[in-house]
Formats: structure tokens, C-alpha cells, sequence
């Protein structure tokens, strides 16, 4: 292969890995995107992206006829702290593209709790009687909803692709109030790209059609994986690196059925559906390895705010309204601590070393998904007391 351009993991399994990049792996995996979003009934619609810095969905439109309309970042470019890296690669991507006849549109700002730029532009997209599509993680799409409804700006007929994190009825129920749609994907930035898209005629929130002419999978059936564990082996000579039972750390449920979906006319005919990582949280855009947080959680702040190791918890959980929260829980028997100093300290821990690491907490600070807690770390059936918990539920009445 030829690197023309190099991406990056997200470092959620350790230091992010660096990946080249070749036009004809970008190609592989734009055909796949078209041939999805045509069987929405997606080829002409209107695309956008609002996302951490990424060339992946931009090309890919660009490839496919229908360059994207919008370039949305939420994060600020001009941010103190963020490294010079993702200021001048993403007006490198934008000058080049326009070398090259296919301008790709300039990244603007949008933090992700003002999406009112992007909603009113979706909204204007609607009264042209174009169809407006948003690439977005799916706490994005269900914080843009929420406002957009509060605002009491139409948006029916509007189209997401939400990808990043966990896809779950209360997210697809939120874009649904709006009466707009979603399809989830799910990819591996290792593996070059997408590695399914979402049914659409699915039997779970998350359910998506393996793009089987890219990877084969199969499960894993004993340790030292979980039970579900799912293993790829590339298939296509243009990945970015050959894969050979390769864990990506998640898990799901594997079907073989007829759904009856364009999708399986065009041959993918696996589905998976609840998809979870076993090793990582994710929410937001970020993700969290277990090993990136242990010193912080058993060194850091106990050393400032005291109290010791298993007094301190970082819990994943999903609201009834659709997003993630992350809960930094404190243990009641440590000494009364400033919410917001605990806070801060966590996520400027968080953000020390890479650049993906000062993404990855400059993203956090500015949704507000982290609050702190003052109660005892959850606990496994065996009295474990994690780092990091992933999977809970907020409602009405609590968590569980």
C-alpha cells in the first residue's frame, strides 16, 4: 500500500497506534458507505459531519459524488492546550481538497451543548426540500433532538448516522420524538474503517449488517476472552494491517436471518446486535481504558483529596432521555471534597500526555457528561470493586 495520509487510533487500548492510509483502502470503504446510505434512500441527501477531527466520513462522501455540505467540530481548533497537530491537519485536508476539485466544506465550531447551528441548518436544508444527513456520535444526535425540541424547530425527515458509542432504544427514542431517523455503525478505525451498518429492518436498537466482502468474524468460545467476544480477519488486501482473529475488544450477539432489508439484498446477510466493549468505557466520543485511569483514580486523587484505592469509581451510564452520563463516584468515609476541583483535577489528569488524550478530556469538559457523586463505588457479585463500570441505567427511581 501507499500511505498518502496517516490516521490515528483512539487510544482507548493503550498509546494511539498510527495508521496509514491508502485511496484505495478509503475507497473500499466508501463504496461500502454508498451502497448503505442508498439503501436509505440516501445517495443525493445532504451530508454533514460533527465530530472530532477525521477525514474517514469526509472522503468518503467525497468519493461517493455527494461531498459533505458541512464540516462541524466540537472542539474549538484555537483551544489553549490542544495540540498544533489538529490545527494544521485539518486545514491541510481542507486546502488539498480544493487542489483537488472536490472542496471539502471548512471545519466551523459547534460545542456540543449549542448544536443550534447545525439544527438550523438542518432545518434550512428541509425547507429546500432536501433531505439533510448527519454523521454524529449518538449522544450528539440525542442532545441535538432534545434541543431542537425545546427550541421548537422541525426537523421531521432528518436522517443520522451515529456511530462511537453504545446504541440503545432511549437514544433512537429521542431522535424519534423529532420525528427524524437514525441507523447506527460500527467500525475499527484499525481495521481501515466501517465494519457494519445498521439494518433496516432491525431487531434491536444496534442491529447492523456485517460487511462481510471487508472482514470475517467469528466468535471467540474460550478464555482469556469473554463469552461473545467478537474476532476479525481481514479480507481486503488494502487494510491498513492485516488482522488475523483480531479482538476489538467488544462483544455482541451474532444472527444469520433474512430481515428482509435492502441491505440484505446486497448480500450481507450477518447481523450483530448489542454490541459492548468488555474492555473500555465510551461515552460522548471518549473512551476509557481501565489501565489509563487506575493511577488516577488510586494515586492521584486520593493524594489530594484522600482517602485510597476502591474509594473512587468512574461508572458509565445511560439516562432514560438518551445520553451518557459519566458519574466520578467518591465514597462517603473520605472528607468532604469541592465537586468541581474534583473534577477539574480528574479531567486535567486525564488530558495530560497525547494529543488524543487532550481531545479526549477537552471533549468531556466541554459536554459536561462527567459529574461527581458522593457514594459507595459499585461492587460486583463477588465483591470486586472496578475502575471502571460500565452499563448501568438512570431512571425515575435510581440506578441499576
Amino acid at each position: 500500500m501507499t500511505p498518502y495520509f496517516w490516521a490515528a487510533t483512539s487510544g482507548s487500548r493503550g498509546p494511539a497506534t498510527r495508521i496509514p492510509l491508502d485511496l484505495a483502502c478509503i475507497r473500499d470503504r466508501a463504496v461500502n458507505m454508498y451502497l448503505a446510505l442508498d439503501a436509505r434512500g440516501g445517495a443525493r441527501w445532504r451530508n454533514a459531519v460533527w465530530g472530532i477531527p477525521g477525514i474517514g466520513p469526509l472522503l468518503w462522501y467525497s468519493v461517493c459524488g455527494g461531498p459533505a455540505s458541512r464540516w462541524f467540530l466540537p472542539l474549538n481548533l484555537g483551544a489553549s492546550g490542544l495540540h498544533p497537530h489538529y490545527q494544521w491537519s485539518v486545514r491541510l485536508i481542507t486546502w488539498t481538497s480544493r487542489l483537488a476539485g472536490v472542496p471539502m466544506p471548512s471545519p466551523e465550531y459547534v460545542p456540543l451543548g449549542a448544536p443550534l447551528p447545525i439544527i438550523r441548518w438542518m432545518a434550512q436544508t428541509l425547507r429546500t426540500g432536501e433531505v439533510p444527513h448527519l454523521w454524529a456520535f449518538p449522544s450528539s444526535a440525542v442532545r441535538l433532538c432534545r434541543t431542537a425540541e425545546e427550541e421548537g424547530i422541525n426537523l421531521a425527515g432528518a436522517r443520522f448516522t451515529i456511530t462511537g458509542e453504545p446504541v440503545t432504544n432511549a437514544c433512537l427514542a429521542a431522535v424519534g420524538r423529532i420525528f427524524a431517523d437514525a441507523v447506527p455503525d460500527y467500525g475499527s478505525a484499525d481495521s481501515g474503517g466501517s465494519v457494519s451498518h445498521g439494518c433496516l429492518s432491525p431487531e434491536a436498537p444496534d442491529d447492523v449488517h456485517v460487511f462481510s466482502d471487508l472482514n470475517a468474524l467469528i466468535q471467540a468460545d474460550a478464555p482469556p476472552f469473554p463469552e461473545g467476544a467478537l474476532l476479525l480477519s481481514s479480507i481486503r488486501p488494502t487494510v491498513p494491517f492485516v488482522f488475523i482473529n483480531v479482538s476489538m475488544g467488544d462483544c455482541a450477539t451474532v444472527v444469520d436471518r433474512r430481515c428482509g432489508c435492502p441491505m440484505e439484498t446486497l448480500g450481507w446477510r450477518t447481523h450483530l446486535h448489542t454490541i459492548r466493549s468488555y474492555e473500555k468505557l465510551t461515552a460522548g466520543g471518549a473512551t476509557f481504558l481501565d489501565v489509563d485511569i487506575v493511577r488516577i483514580l488510586e494515586e492521584i486523587l486520593p493524594g489530594r483529596f484522600g482517602g485510597g484505592p476502591s474509594d473512587y469509581q468512574l461508572v458509565e451510564e445511560s439516562a432514560d432521555d438518551g445520553l451518557p452520563r459519566l458519574s466520578l463516584l467518591v465514597h462517603p468515609s473520605v472528607a468532604t471534597v469541592d465537586p468541581d476541583a474534583l473534577s477539574k483535577v480528574f479531567l486535567d489528569a486525564l488530558g495530560a500526555g497525547s494529543g488524543t488524550r487532550q481531545v479526549m478530556a477537552l471533549q468531556l469538559r466541554k459536554a459536561g457528561f462527567l459529574r461527581v457523586e458522593r457514594r459507595a463505588p459499585l461492587a460486583t457479585s463477588t465483591g470486586k470493586v472496578l475502575h471502571l463500570w460500565a452499563g448501568s441505567t438512570i431512571s425515575k427511581g435510581g440506578s441499576e
